[in-house]
C-alpha cells in the first residue's frame, strides 16, 4: 500500500493550468486518499483547481481551513447559485437543489429544528437495543445461509436501511426499493434521465407513505412532521416526502458503506482487531477513528463565497467556488499525528467525516451507534470471519464521484 506521507515531486508551476480535481488514487491503495492532496495540503492549501465540469474552484485541504469555511456564513451551500461549483461535466438533475441541506442561515436552521428530537445522542442510545435486535437477526440469517456471501448485501445495507425506515415510519418491505434507487443517484455514472427517474420513484413512493400516515399516524418521524408541522401550516405534504427521502438516502448508504469498509479495514489490520477484542471499551473511539481514516465523503463539500473572505493568509473572492476536501482534512498531520495509520486507540473525535458547522450531518449520533453495534456483533458472532477473495479484488465505489468505500465485500468464516 502506498505511503501517502511521501510526496512525488513539486507542485505544478503557478502559471500553468490548475490541476484537475478530483485526483486519481494511487494504484493498489484503496484505503488512502490520492497522494496529491497531501502535497497540496503542505504547499498550496487553497489551490485553484479545475473541476470535471470545467469550472475552477479553490480546493481547501487543511483541517483548520475546512473548519473555518464550513463554519462561516459567507460560504453558501445554495447550489442554485450560477457559479456554485459543480462536479459533473454534463448536465444532471441537482437532486439536492431547493432542499434544506442547500439552504443557509435561519431557513436551514428552521428545518433542522424540526428534526432535532429524533437525532440526538440520547435518542440514538434509546435505539441501541432495537439496533442490536436488527443486527442479530441479520447475523442469524448469515449463519443459516453460510459463506461465502457479500457482507454488503447480507448485513451492511439491511441494518441502517431497516433502522431509518423504522425511525421514519416507512414499511420495511420498501427498503430494497430505496436502496436500489439511492445507488443510482449517488454512483456518479447514471445519466440525467436515469437519475431523475430514480428520484421520482423514491418521492412517489414516499408520497404514498405520507398519505397513509395522514389517515393513520404512528409513533414515527413522518407522523410527527404531519402533526407538528403540516397541520399548523409550517410545512406542506410534499416537503415531508422530500425530507423523508433525504433522511433515507443519508441514513443508509453512507453508514452501510462505512460498515463494509470498517469490516475490511479491521480484517486487513488484525493487530487493531485484536486490540478491540481485548478491550471492547475501545469501540466508540475506534468507530471515530474509522470515520476519520475512511472518510465517506471523499469528493468534498462544496460552497460558494458570497463576499470576499480572509482565512489566515488567504482571501477567497466573492463568487469563487470552494471544495472542502474532508478526506485530506482528516489526514492532517497537524491534528492527527501519523495520519495514515489506522489506530483504534487514537482520540479522533475532532474529525470532519460528518462535516462541520451549521450543515453538519444531523444523523451522526445514530450512525455511530449503528457502526458500534454492527461491527462489535459481527466480529463477536463470527470470530473466524475473513475475506473470501484477495483484498486487491474487493471492488470500491468509484471515488471520483459520490461515496468512497467498499461496494461489495465477499466474506466467509
Amino acid at each position: 500500500m502506498t505511503d501517502t506521507t511521501e510526496t512525488t515531486g513539486p507542485l505544478p508551476d503557478p502559471e500553468a493550468e490548475p490541476p484537475v480535481f478530483p485526483q486519481e488514487k494511487a494504484p493498489g491503495c484503496p484505503f488512502d486518499p490520492p497522494p496529491a492532496y497531501r502535497r497540496l495540503q503542505a504547499e498550496d492549501p487553497f489551490a485553484r483547481v479545475t473541476l470535471p465540469s470545467g469550472q475552477q474552484a479553490r480546493l481547501v485541504t487543511r483541517h483548520r481551513d475546512v473548519r473555518a469555511v464550513l463554519d462561516d456564513p459567507r460560504f453558501s451551500a445554495d447550489s442554485s447559485h450560477p457559479d456554485f461549483p459543480r462536479m459533473f461535466p454534463r448536465p444532471v438533475p441537482q437532486v439536492l437543489q431547493g432542499t434544506f441541506p442547500r439552504l443557509d442561515g435561519a431557513e436551514h436552521l428552521r428545518y433542522r429544528r424540526m428534526l432535532a428530537r429524533d437525532f440526538t445522542g440520547r435518542r440514538a442510545e434509546e435505539l441501541r437495543p432495537r439496533i442490536e435486535q436488527i443486527v442479530d437477526a441479520r447475523l442469524d440469517l448469515m449463519e443459516e445461509t453460510g459463506g461465502p456471501l457479500d457482507l454488503m448485501e447480507a448485513l451492511a445495507y439491511p441494518v441502517p436501511s431497516t433502522v431509518v425506515c423504522e425511525l421514519l415510519g416507512v414499511p420495511p418491505e420498501d427498503s430494497p426499493l430505496f436502496e436500489s434507487r439511492t445507488r443510482v443517484l449517488i454512483n456518479g455514472r447514471s445519466g440525467p434521465q436515469e437519475t431523475q427517474r430514480a428520484k421520482d420513484d423514491i418521492l412517489h413512493h414516499l408520497e404514498g407513505v405520507v398519505a397513509a400516515k395522514e389517515k393513520q399516524p404512528g409513533d414515527d418521524l413522518v407522523s410527527r412532521l404531519l402533526v407538528d408541522q403540516v397541520a399548523p401550516g409550517l410545512l406542506d405534504r410534499g416537503e415531508v416526502a422530500v425530507i423523508a427521502w433525504l433522511l433515507l438516502a443519508a441514513g443508509h448508504h453512507t453508514t452501510a458503506t462505512m460498515i463494509g469498509t470498517g469490516a475490511m479495514l479491521l480484517l486487513e489490520n488484525p493487530e487493531q482487531l485484536a486490540a478491540l477484542r481485548a478491550d471492547p471499551a475501545l469501540l466508540p473511539g475506534a468507530v471515530d477513528e474509522l470515520l476519520r481514516h475512511q472518510t465517506a465523503m471523499q469528493i468534498g463539500m462544496n460552497r460558494i463565497a458570497t463576499e470576499d473572505v480572509a482565512i489566515g493568509d488567504e482571501t477567497v473572492r466573492a463568487g469563487e467556488g470552494v471544495v472542502c476536501q474532508l478526506a485530506s482534512a482528516n489526514r492532517d498531520a497537524d491534528v492527527f499525528p501519523g495520519p495514515d495509520r489506522f489506530d483504534v486507540t487514537r482520540t479522533a473525535r475532532g474529525h470532519l467525516a460528518f462535516g462541520h458547522g451549521p450543515h453538519q450531518c444531523p444523523g451522526q449520533s445514530l450512525a455511530r451507534v449503528e457502526l458500534q453495534v454492527t461491527l462489535a456483533r459481527l466480529f463477536t458472532r463470527l470470530p473466524a470471519l475473513r475475506l473470501a477473495v484477495p483484498a486487491a479484488d474487493v471492488p470500491f465505489w468509484h471515488h471520483l464521484f459520490g461515496i468512497h468505500g467498499v461496494r461489495e465485500l465477499p466474506v466467509t468464516w
